[in-house]
């Protein structure tokens, strides 16, 4: 067969099946739809992304994908649609349940990316900024912002299969009871998170630790049911938020100073020289620059050890960050040797006197 016969044979098919072509009509209308605004969002993309507002950046972000499942649905479905008029098969029957529970589903997908995205480009715009960032607060309504909308999505698609939301909601009541027995520690579990959302004892990001519990690390994730910590030697620790109704948290990170309190002994020789040496030693604390003279500070001869003359140094540094707490830790107590040293004393070691009585210092002949 030639070539234009074959065509012709086509042509003639198509004419006398009509609904073949309005089928590739509307899917290929689909696929230019798709191609269109694909090239729209990629354009406006580039032009949002340069704005300094978060929310239009977030809701082109989130629209994208979206939107495409939306406009294959529709395509899709309303050629199914004809499909269904000339065949007129059963199996069509359930063509129009599915684009309507498929377009409620496309919103609430979108919805939750917009959600998703905002929430990003709301703490990396305050980030830029320099502004204060309350990452716990802002997951907190994100979290709270997708409950709704699931549970809002859920309600809509069961009227819309023809289901009584009323009797839906009669039958959860009920069935909430028999829930929270068989399921109480896992509402234990989101309360005690919406107890951290609300009471905010700590942030991500923050160093907590226990003294009841061996809880210590920073803080990853807050999540509704557990909370991730990570450890100083990077071990991933997960708590279930319950835990934290129940136990002391300590919070370092919240700490407004840093304390320095140690015990410095002198030998009993240099007892002479103990009220210059705390005397130099405060006035050192005082002329410090990292040390908070606004706190208490106390320089005292405190303790006759059994070795040496014990005086303590309690102050407060400026700073609450770790390794520079310590380095300044360090600088102190090197001044306070060099004030040890400067006046002639030692710092004492534990030692021992033997005392040799008259007359006993010679051993016995034989």
């Amino acid at each position: 067969m030639e070539l234009t016969q074959y065509i012709s044979v086509v042509w003639n098919y198509l004419m006398h099946e009509a609904w073949i072509v309005q089928v590739l009509i509307i899917l290929l209308l689909a696929l230019f739809m798709n191609w269109l605004q694909k090239r729209a969002m990629t354009r406006l993309l580039v032009r949002v992304r340069k704005t300094r507002i978060p929310w239009d950046t977030a809701l082109f972000e989130a629209v994208g994908k979206p939107l495409t499942a939306l406009i294959w649905l529709i395509g899709i479905t309303l050629a199914a649609d004809i499909v269904k008029h000339e065949l007129d098969a059963a199996i069509f029957e359930i063509v129009n349940p599915i684009r309507e529970v498929g377009v409620i589903a496309v919103i609430a997908w979108f919805l939750v990316r917009f959600v998703n995205r905002a929430e990003i480009h709301y703490l990396k715009s305050r980030e830029d900024a320099g502004a204060p960032i309350d990452r716990t607060t802002a997951d907190a309504v994100a979290k709270l912002v997708r409950i709704v909308i699931f549970v809002i999505a859920f309600l809509i698609l069961l009227q819309t299969l023809g289901f009584s939301v009323a009797g839906v909601l009669a039958f959860g009541g009920v069935g909430g009871i028999v829930v929270g027995f068989a399921a109480r520690d896992l509402l234990a579990n989101f309360f005690g998170g919406l107890m951290i959302y609300l009471d905010r004892p700590f942030e991500v990001g923050d160093w907590i630790r226990s003294p009841d519990k061996e809880i210590e690390g920073t803080v990853e994730n807050i999540g509704w049911r557990l909370t991730r910590i990570r450890t100083f030697d990077k071990r991933p620790l997960y708590v279930p938020n319950s835990v934290f109704a129940t136990i002391a948290v300590e919070n370092p990170q919240r700490m407004t100073n840093r304390r320095i309190y140690e015990t410095i002994g002198i030998r009993y020789e240099d007892a002479g020289k103990m009220a210059a040496i705390t005397h130099d030693v405060k006035q050192m604390l005082r002329e410090h620059p990292e040390i908070d003279t606004k706190q208490t500070m106390i320089v005292n001869f405190v303790k006759f050890a059994p070795s040496s003359l014990d005086f303590f140094v309690y102050t407060f540094t400026r700073t609450t960050q770790w390794i520079r707490f310590h380095e300044i830790k360090e600088d102190v107590m090197l001044k306070i040797l060099e004030i040890i040293e400067r006046h002639g004393a030692e710092s004492a070691f534990p030692t021992s006197t033997i005392h040799i009585a008259p007359g006993q210092a010679g051993m016995p002949e034989g």
